[in-house]
């Protein structure tokens, strides 16, 4: 019910990675493996179809294996992305000195902000968002085990959720800016510019503590 209201909008990014995160816990709860490729194919045939019968994400799945064939026009933005990431090199231009936001990069502080990071911190920059979204993850998991160990299943799976939800958003999101993904709108978890996309991922992380914390009594 609610990837469809979010279809309606329409938003397929959310939507894939609602559904990844659900296969995902699923997974994780060692539901048959049957029925989870099962699931896993159903869902996969039905995303393709929303994919294939919508001529534009048709387009933006194809238009990211090569920009540079139309860097104007319908690769413009990826182009753009790709052009903050190379100047930044190893240390980037310094913070605040990057111009690719200056209405080159269209969506630099939603959907692109990575690129803009990597333009004004290099790959130093990168590297440090990339290894604090992959600690969050991490964390996030490592509470789930010990819940699990601790017979608490449901903030086991909180846990777990709210580990996957963060790490794929944010996989995608670094995905799209460095070319390797197709255009998706989504923000890059606690660092996009949204007041909706922060308010949800702060509750997630007080809910994470809140696991973290109920462990920590109940020792």
């Amino acid at each position: 019910m609610v990837a469809a209201l979010l279809l309606l909008e329409p938003d397929y990014g959310a939507t894939v990675v609602l559904f990844a995160t659900a296969l995902g816990m699923l997974f994780l709860s060692g539901v048959p493996l049957v029925s989870f490729f099962g699931w896993m194919t159903a869902i996969g045939g039905i995303l393709g179809a929303i994919v294939l019968a919508a001529p534009y994400r048709v387009e933006r799945l194809t238009t990211f294996l090569d920009p540079w064939a139309d860097p104007f026009g319908s690769g413009f933005q990826l182009t753009q992305a790709l052009i903050a990431i190379g100047r930044g090199d190893w240390f980037g231009v310094g913070l605040g000195n990057g111009v690719q936001k200056l209405f080159y990069l269209p969506e630099a502080h939603t959907d692109f902000v990575f690129a803009v990071l990597a333009e004004e911190l290099g790959l130093a920059g990168m590297i440090l968002v990339i290894g604090t979204v992959t600690f969050i993850a991490w964390r996030a998991f490592a509470i789930a085990e010990r819940a699990n160990a601790e017979a608490q299943p449901f903030g086991a799976y909180m846990a777990y959720g709210i580990g996957l939800l963060m790490g794929l958003q944010a996989f995608i999101n670094i995905g799209v800016n460095m070319g390797m993904l197709p255009t998706k709108g989504l923000a890059l978890p606690l660092m996009s510019y949204g007041g909706s996309s922060m308010l949800a991922n702060c509750l997630a992380v007080g809910i994470l503590i809140r696991v973290d914390h109920e462990l920590r009594v109940n020792r």
